[in-house]
């Protein structure tokens, strides 16, 4: 048996669990002879649109301290505005008006952030198929490596053992 058919039996052996044949026959033939290092970063970002890049940009700023720290002033602001400091106020206790505003905002809010999400949880499966398959292929080529060594181990031993006969040979 040559080396790319046990490469190919390692493979099956490894990926048997859920793939058809023709994609477990691409896989293989991917992982003994090609490069399978992947950018997902670059690859995926090429793929993103003006609303994913808005969305990742509208969720960057949604769950930072900044916004927290800025959204929780900006209600105080408007409590102590309308309670307090205006005599006739624009939305008079229990603030309807900021009621409105605040369930319009988690209306928005709430699909922007679990778009970037998704597309981060897509990110990250593309990662773990791609790591999956490098490491795949570092163990075929770390088996080809150990193989090779033992036949340099054998042929050296063979070396040795020869040497040593003719040493024994020569000092008779």
């Amino acid at each position: 048996m040559d080396n790319k058919n046990t490469k190919k039996d390692i493979v099956k052996m490894l990926i048997a669990q859920d793939l058809n044949d023709k994609d477990e026959e691409d896989l293989m033939e991917l992982l003994i002879d090609e490069q399978i290092a992947v950018n997902v970063e670059k690859e995926e970002e090429s793929k993103m649109t003006r609303g994913d890049r808005v969305a990742d940009k509208l969720s960057e700023i949604a769950g930072s301290w900044t916004f927290i720290i800025g959204f929780t002033v900006f209600l105080l602001f408007w409590i102590i505005l309308n309670g307090v400091i205006l005599t006739k106020a624009v939305d008079p206790y229990p603030f309807i008006l900021l009621n409105l505003l605040l369930s319009c905002l988690a209306a928005l809010q709430a699909p922007i952030i679990m778009m970037s999400q998704n597309r981060q949880a897509k990110k990250d499966t593309l990662r773990n198929k791609n790591d999956y398959k490098t490491d795949l292929k570092s163990e075929l080529i770390l088996e080809d490596l150990h193989d090779d060594i033992q036949k340099l181990i054998k042929n050296q031993n063979k070396i040795i053992k020869y040497i040593e006969e003719n040493e024994k040979k020569g000092n008779k």
